[in-house]
């Protein structure tokens, strides 16, 4: 009777897990269908926008960690869950109000949704909680609304220019400060939203996210070293705008703008991932010596 029984069991297995393939299938060709143009989009969004050119970094490094986990998601057995439908709905009725509202954070962020619901409604809870670190790189690579980027960039700015009018102080140099514009002797410094740091902030927390789960250490010690990217992020703006000033009563107005401006920001986010990668550095040979 348990031997009769057996290869029965086995074909159904078989049939339900085939008919589980087809249906998501089904849906990646629905959703590729659906959020084709959405997709487009968002990669021509980093191509223009200097503050999420990241953005085409992330696909690679969610394909490796993918590779990383492949073995222990293959171990963890399937567990759908049926509240996987509801998120998949919802993500729609995300998608819906953003595409007649013309919100294309609403849309993107669907897709976001969407991955979850299916890997909820395919696999169940736990297959979701060991791709959640996948997911939050996508959502860094989303780019925040103008409301939010604008709440961001201006204490970033004022923070900026009032470090920046500290340190030209120090360096006794003659500087006056008026909101985000410091007036220097020869010159006017305007410290734009492009020069708040936000741009290099969010890129050196996709990089901390990156770099993080190769440091053997707990949690906490993680979390502490993507948000370190906040303080670095500030500091190197900080010195980018103060030599700014300084370099402008030594060469004029050139060094706040053009070849100058640019290869100045370029500089300073260089040094901001060395620093990230030099405290990762330091982080790797604690432990080592630990074990040791």
């Amino acid at each position: 009777m348990i031997t009769a029984e057996a290869p029965l069991l086995r074909n159904l297995s078989r049939i339900a897990s085939r008919k589980t393939l087809f249906f998501a299938c089904l849906l990646l060709v629905l959703a590729g269908g659906l959020y084709a143009s959405t997709l487009i989009d968002l990669v021509s969004e980093w191509w223009r926008n200097p503050d999420y050119s990241h953005g085409f970094l992330v696909p690679l490094a969610m394909a490796y960690f993918l590779k990383r986990k492949w073995k222990v998601l293959s171990d963890l057995t399937v567990q759908p869950a049926d509240s996987g439908l509801v998120i998949l709905l919802l993500s729609q009725a995300i998608f819906l109000v953003g595409y007649l509202g013309s919100e294309f954070f609403l849309q993107r962020i669907s897709i976001l949704v969407f991955l979850t619901g299916s890997i909820l409604f395919f696999l169940g809870w736990r297959h979701a909680r060991e791709m959640s670190y996948i997911l939050c790189l996508f959502a860094l690579a989303i780019p925040l609304p103008a409301l939010i980027f604008n709440a961001l960039t201006l204490p970033m700015q004022l923070l900026a220019s009032s470090w920046a009018e500290s340190t030209l102080r120090f360096c006794h140099v003659p500087v006056y400060r008026e909101g985000n514009i410091l007036q220097l002797a020869h010159e006017v410094l305007n410290v734009t939203e492009a020069c708040s740091g936000v741009r290099s902030l969010i890129s050196l927390i996709t990089l901390g996210m990156i770099i993080a789960p190769f440091l053997l250490v707990r949690w906490w010690i993680r979390a502490a070293f993507v948000l370190s990217a906040l303080p670095i992020a500030i500091v190197a703006n900080v010195f980018r705008v103060a030599a700014t000033g300084l370099l402008s009563g030594w060469i004029g107005s050139r060094a706040a703008t053009g070849f100058f401006h640019t290869f100045s920001g370029l500089v300073i986010f260089l040094a901001g991932c060395l620093m990230l990668l030099a405290e990762a550095s330091i982080l790797l040979r604690t432990i080592s010596r630990e074990k040791a």
